[in-house]
This record gives structure tokens, sequence and C-alpha cells, in this order.
């Protein structure tokens, strides 16, 4: 899919998602969850490319401004809506289905110092509420 038509139906997703949001204009210049999406997905191709230090540079630089720590590893779907973003943390072995909502505050971690998939998976069209902390506990394989 075209870049551009992507980050256009990510702006167009927010709008119809959120109340107040009156422009997709609104949305590419305002909105913190968008900024943030968009970073990762350039961090993440980063990533893919086995760009590792410039990739979390740049995640870095999206918590900075946004308060919003995506991992560039984490595989994020389409439509992702994150509505009041403070404070959300994706891991990096984490995925996020398509058409999915999270709210502020919100963690995808995990526990354990496992080197595979240590964080949790969200299924397609699942929305996570403010202050959930979504774990996947160590398993201790031997």
């Amino acid at each position: 899919m075209n870049v551009l038509k992507q980050l256009y139906e990510e702006a167009k997703n927010i709008k119809e998602k959120d109340p107040a949001c009156r422009s997709i204009i609104e949305v590419v210049l305002l909105y913190p969850g968008f900024h943030a999406l968009v970073l990762h997905r350039i961090a993440h191709f980063l990533y893919r490319c086995q760009l590792f230090f410039l990739a979390r540079l740049i995640s870095q630089l999206a918590r900075f401004l946004t308060g919003i720590e995506i991992h560039p590893g984490a595989k994020i779907g389409r439509k992702l809506f994150i509505d009041h973003g403070m404070g959300i943390v994706i891991g990096e072995t984490a995925t996020v289905g398509d058409n999915c909502t999270i709210y502020h505050n919100v963690t995808l971690g995990g526990t354990g110092k496992d080197k595979n998939k240590r964080h949790p998976d969200l299924g397609n069209n699942v929305i996570v509420g403010c202050g959930a902390k979504v774990l996947r506990t160590y398993q201790n394989r031997r």
C-alpha cells in the first residue's frame, strides 16, 4: 500500500473514532497518537533493516515528543487509534492487530528476561481501557 495512502487511512480512522475531532488536518497536526504512529512506522522500517540504533533513536524522539513509547520492533496493524496516549508503552515483541484502540497509561509489557517472545499480542478490533497493564508472563522452559 502506498505510504501516503496508508497515513491518510490512519488519520481518517482517528477522525471517525474521535467525536472531538473536526478534520483530518487537525489529526495530522495536533494528535500525538498519530505522530507516534508515523514515527513508529519509520522506526520499524529501520529496525527491519537492522539499523537498530537509528530505529531506537527515532522511537526515543517519539517518546520525548508524545509521551508514547512504542519499541521499533513492535508490530502494529492498520488503523490503530491511540486516544489520550500519554504513558502508553508497547514492548519489542508485542503485536497489535488491525482496528484497535488504546487509551492512555496502557502497558503492553512482559516479565522476565526471555530473548524470544515476551510481550502480549492483541487481536483485531480490540479496545484496551485506560490504565490497563497487559503482561505476558515469563515461562521458565527447561
